[in-house]
């Protein structure tokens, strides 16, 4: 548990310039709090305690601000930035070394009691206020664009932007696109 916390405290000074010391990230960052609520929560979610599971996350959300249903499945170093208004719904699973900037949604497109909630693969940036809706899967490495809805997959290594969202190549370095980068058809 130990060697977690100092694991999301240091991809939190990784991802953050502002970070000026562990102490202030430790103390004063509702995202990271968050996660560590979430983790407490998702534990007793899957020991089947759900009550106790669902009042953790719903305190969380109180302090945080940020509100992350305890049955979804995070990956490790987990950074939402200012994470005010942050949503993660039950179903949804997000990815190693993932961020999340303020007011993104990981929300459901369906009441029914199936996988109705994103995936977000390794590495997968959103920007702030982005609503991810649905069963959809974003490829690793992916970037969403502030304020996006996305509705639809996307490959690994994509920019995504726009309402509704359409994916691109991801430029590599040398300002050329990625020849391995495969566009599924599903934004035309």
């Amino acid at each position: 548990m130990l060697a977690t916390a100092r694991e999301d405290i240091a991809a939190a000074r990784l991802r953050d310039p502002a970070a000026r010391s562990n102490a202030e990230v430790f103390f004063t960052y509702p995202g990271l709090h968050a996660v560590w609520w979430h983790r407490l929560a998702n534990a007793l979610w899957l020991r089947r305690r759900f009550f106790v599971a669902r009042a953790i996350s719903q305190f969380a959300r109180f302090l945080t601000g940020v509100e992350i249903h305890p049955g979804a499945t995070i990956g490790r170093r987990l950074f939402i930035d200012h994470g005010m208004g942050v949503v993660i719904g039950e179903t949804a699973e997000v990815g190693d070394d993932v961020m999340l900037y303020h007011g993104v949604t990981l929300g459901g497109r369906s009441s029914r009691k199936d996988k109705r909630h994103p995936t977000l693969e390794n590495g997968v940036t959103v920007g702030a206020g982005a609503t991810i809706i649905g069963a959809v899967r974003i490829g690793a490495g992916s970037v969403v664009g502030a304020q996006a809805v996305v509705v639809r997959d996307a490959p690994a290594r994509s920019v995504i932007t726009g309402i509704p969202a359409k994916a691109v190549p991801m430029p590599v370095p040398d300002g050329s696109v990625d020849d391995n980068w495969v566009d599924p058809g599903a934004y035309i």
